[in-house]
């Protein structure tokens, strides 16, 4: 008698081994399905979250956009540092910037240096006690004997 033909319960072996095979293989596709439908969740989540992001991003862009705007960063300039744009006197031409470049010497540039006042404000007056003042001329910072 060989193994094919042995009976098992009154079935052949063969019979009952092919029975316990196709149960492991329905339980593993049963268990593949399972796990897969978790990692389809996941998969969603992590889409939510781009969509998500991706619209931050968005979001973001057009604020930046807004914040350097050049009509609102030259009122902030004007504004709080005092800053305007170049007057045409002090641009160059490009055969003065040739001159310039040929003798460095001859033209050098006098930039006056003032420092507004400082004005401290509500909450600096309360913490700050000094304040310092700073002038353009360094002869006048030396201490006189």
């Amino acid at each position: 008698m060989t193994f094919l033909e042995r009976r098992v319960l009154g079935f052949r072996s063969l019979d009952v081994g092919l029975f316990i095979f196709l149960l492991v293989l329905i339980l593993g596709v049963y268990l593949a399905k399972t796990m897969a439908g978790g990692e389809r969740g996941q998969i969603a989540a992590a889409e939510r979250q781009i969509a998500e992001e991706q619209d931050r991003i968005v979001l973001l862009e057009a604020e930046v956009a807004h914040l350097e705007r050049p009509e609102r960063l030259s009122a902030i300039a004007r504004t709080y540092a005092g800053l305007a744009p170049v007057a045409s006197a002090r641009e160059i031409t490009p055969k003065g910037l040739a001159d310039a470049l040929q003798s460095p010497a001859s033209v050098v540039p006098q930039l006056v240096v003032v420092a507004a006042p400082a004005v401290p404000t509500a909450a600096e007056a309360e913490t700050s006690t000094v304040i310092e003042e700073t002038t353009a001329d360094p002869a006048a910072r030396e201490p006189k004997p």
